[in-house]
């Protein structure tokens, strides 16, 4: 049991849990599209998310920590290292327009990681786009939308068309949902300066906040085009299983409630979305 946990905690600290959830979202835009499968799209999202996340996650305890680093954190540095020489293998493989679409995704999470701003604009040391009152979830959004819609579209030459603006935006507003369980049960460690959603509008308006997204990503569903009901029914499944999680999300939560269960959600989703086609 012992090393089922560690291999577990490992799974979810790595974050090989998320980027499964990234690659979710990307191979349902491929199926949305009928689109052949892209090996190479999908792994490269997959060793990129690891390692992009690790990045922002780490890069601080590495930074001033990497003489007595825990075993754990020397871990998954050596699992990040290689994969990210994957997420270049994979990387030279793409199409140049894709790879320009990539830097600036790139871009952001490299700021949004690494200090660089005025210290005076903050209440401690931390200097990066991640500490901007407000900024942190729309962020993270909108790479994720980018990520997942917008790449494997570019690499296989679609068209980028009204439709398919409308399910960036769908997908940027389900992420920020998805989120904001997170935003919740940071609340305790979070300075007031971040000014995240549920400092500023409350638990409460937060949660309803969400509905409302939720409720528009449904309506978005009617306007992208090639509409289908079995889709439509897949959908509403996932925003219900998502308001669910943020309706009964609070400050003190079990260990694993966001950090598997909520980002588990788009796993879900795709798999729903595979048996129903």
């Amino acid at each position: 049991m012992k090393l089922f946990y560690q291999v577990f905690n490992f799974y979810i600290n790595s974050s090989i849990h998320v980027a499964l959830a990234v690659v979710s979202l990307t191979w349902i835009t491929l199926l949305d599209y009928n689109i052949s499968l892209d090996v190479t799209i999908l792994m490269f999202v997959m060793f990129s998310a690891i390692t992009g996340y690790n990045f922002v996650k780490y890069f601080g305890l590495a930074k001033f920590h990497h003489r007595s680093l825990a075993n754990r954190l020397k871990n998954i540095q050596i699992f990040s290292m290689f994969c990210f020489i994957a997420m270049c293998y994979f990387g030279f493989r793409l199409q140049f327009k894709t790879l320009i679409c990539i830097s600036v995704f790139a871009v952001v999470t490299f700021f949004y990681a690494v200090p660089f701003l005025p210290r005076n604009l903050f209440l401690d040391n931390r200097q990066n786009l991640r500490n901007i009152g407000g900024l942190k979830v729309y962020l993270i959004a909108l790479v994720w939308a980018g990520v997942t819609v917008l790449l494997p579209l570019v690499n296989n030459d679609f068209e980028i068309s009204v439709g398919v603006l409308l399910t960036v935006i769908q997908r940027y507003a389900f992420i920020i949902v998805l989120m904001l369980p997170f935003e919740i049960r940071d609340l305790k460690y979070d300075s007031l300066k971040l000014a995240t959603i549920p400092q500023t509008m409350g638990i409460r308006r937060t949660k309803i906040m969400g509905g409302l997204l939720l409720i528009l990503v449904i309506i978005l569903e009617f306007f992208r085009g090639d509409f289908q009901s079995k889709h439509l029914l897949v959908l509403s499944f996932v925003a219900l299983t998502t308001w669910m999680f943020l309706k009964f999300s609070k400050v003190e939560q079990s260990a694993y409630y966001c950090s598997f269960w909520v980002e588990g959600i788009p796993i879900l989703w795709f798999l729903i979305y595979v048996l129903f086609n």
